[in-house]
């Protein structure tokens, strides 16, 4: 099923709001972002902004199952027949792969596919300039503040490392497309 941003919204907002309400925060900003940039995306821009309202469904409590969020994200939307591409954009965001190698589930994301395609450096462009509460931040503070909140010793710091090439190259090609077609100022 492909999901109407209203109702992944709903959907999110279910999960997240009154379990995490800073985690909601940060969504409703992802989300914001996506709309905005999803109307100048053309036929991926509401797919785009459905996908930034779920990106995150994985850290609710109901649909933890291995604690990691962008592959119980991904599953649960899959079990919920959501479409494979949105639980596939779920399961790689923001350099998924490189926290799953630390996290020790890189084997079980094979069950989705990393498609690397502009829509999906959109998704992550608005998940890595936006803090965990809501506010706009550029993705080198984006960085810092996540090694800041998990730690040196945290599997997401280390993961980023060995991620921030593949990162800052998603969020690079973003910029350059948002500037083409004159949205580097709203987003």
């Amino acid at each position: 099923m492909l999901l109407a941003p209203l109702d992944a919204e709903e959907w999110a907002r279910s999960l997240l709001a009154a379990a995490l309400p800073r985690r909601w925060s940060h969504v409703v900003a992802v989300a914001q972002k996506a709309r905005v940039i999803g109307r100048e995306l053309g036929e991926d821009g509401r797919l785009l902004e459905a996908t930034a309202w779920v990106h995150d469904v994985g850290y609710a409590p109901s649909t933890m199952v291995t604690g990691f969020h962008p592959l119980d994200g991904a599953r649960y939307l899959l079990a919920h027949s959501v479409s494979e591409r949105i639980a596939s954009l779920v399961a790689f965001h923001s350099s998924a792969r490189a926290e799953a190698v630390e996290f020790g589930v890189a084997t079980d994301l094979v069950e989705f596919q990393d498609e690397r395609t502009l829509t999906r450096d959109l998704l992550w462009y608005c998940d890595m300039t936006t803090g965990p509460d809501g506010t706009d931040l550029d993705f080198e503070d984006r960085m810092t503040e996540v090694r800041q909140r998990y730690g040196p010793d945290h599997y997401v710091t280390r993961a980023l490392d060995g991620g921030m090439k593949e990162r800052r190259s998603a969020v690079y090609r973003s910029r350059d497309w948002l500037m083409s077609v004159g949205l580097a100022d709203q987003v």
